[in-house]
């Protein structure tokens, strides 16, 4: 699809990750965009917000601006709120205000993760932290405020280019150390943000054109494992034994905000917008690795791994969400 409309989309939190291949997918599709970094644009702030929507006049926002540090949002709720809370309301406002699209980046973490079965995109939420809460509090305020032009894409697990991530720290820590721990009792979808990014660019264009539903869905990747699972199958790909990659329990690494064992997201409200699901996160990562400067070097296999059935894995080097 081409955009419909020739001003920009405007894309806050763009020093983040996933922000970054958003904008790259924008520019190779031929979308203008302004990328509004926290110097740039505050979106705590309701001076700031209005002063970029004056300055900018954007045809859709993009909302990637999130506080993510997930043990420090236990001793300052406030802050997180701020963020990820209050930002939101303040940018839904200004496009209730403005009569455009908003796309807000949230969370698995809105899940109390006590689940075994995919959480449908109207499943409860029951967040089991502080960050889990506030960021539960701005898509609540983007739903009410927009209606119908308010759209929650929640993501999980994410990995790319352009900062830290579990593949990156697993890719590093294989080069240093002869074997890795790491958890296999918390379950969820690894998400490559270059997939994300282009599912984020399809729906907004769709938005524009007034052919996908407003409200939630769920961005993350299909399948799933665990992250002993995922760090073996980093360690397959980029052509290191897996059998170094050593399970472990989440209780042995406490951490000040409690995180839920269960992060699987269900994918069926994409077919409202007329798309397909984010594809399968083994195949993903093999086109991502290159993309970050690893080659893999051997090509996934999709099927019949023992990561996708059976009793949970183990797993201890996790990374704090990124949306």
């Amino acid at each position: 699809m081409t955009a419909p409309d020739a001003r920009p989309w405007l894309v806050t939190g763009a020093g983040g990750m996933l922000a970054r291949d958003l904008l790259g997918r924008l520019a190779d599709a031929g979308i203008g965009a302004v990328a509004a970094d926290r110097s740039a644009l505050d979106v705590a702030g309701a001076d700031s917000v209005r002063a970029a929507f004056d300055a900018h006049r954007p045809a859709l926002v993009m909302n990637c601006a999130a506080r993510t540090a997930v043990d420090a949002a236990e001793e300052d709720e406030a802050g997180a709120f701020a963020v990820n809370g209050t930002g939101p309301r303040l940018l839904a406002g200004a496009c209730r205000a403005a009569g455009i699209p908003l796309l807000h980046v949230s969370t698995d973490y809105v899940f109390d993760g006590a689940g075994r079965d995919p959480y449908p995109e109207d499943a409860a939420t029951a967040p089991l932290n502080a960050y889990g809460r506030s960021k539960l509090a701005g898509e609540r305020a983007v739903l009410e405020l927009l209606p119908d032009s308010g759209y929650v894409v929640r993501t999980a697990w994410l990995y790319g280019a352009g900062g830290s991530s579990f593949v990156r720290t697993v890719i590093g820590l294989e080069r240093e150390r002869p074997t890795l721990e790491v958890v296999e009792d918390q379950w969820g979808q690894p998400t490559w943000t270059g997939d994300l990014a282009r599912q984020l660019v399809e729906l907004g264009l769709r938005a524009l054109a007034g052919t996908a539903p407003a409200g939630v869905y769920h961005g993350s990747s299909g399948g799933r494992t665990t992250w002993f699972g995922f760090c073996r199958e980093i360690f397959r790909q980029i052509g290191a034994d897996p059998d170094r990659v050593r399970p472990t329990t989440g209780d042995r690494y406490a951490r000040p905000a409690p995180r839920p064992a269960w992060s699987v997201l269900g994918h069926r409200r994409w077919r409202a917008a007329g798309m397909a699901p984010i594809r399968h996160w083994r195949t993903a990562l093999a086109e991502a690795l290159p993309a970050m400067g690893h080659g893999p070097a051997v090509p996934p296999v999709t099927t019949g791994a023992p990561a996708e059935r059976g009793a949970p894995e183990k797993a201890e080097i996790a990374c704090d969400p990124c949306a």
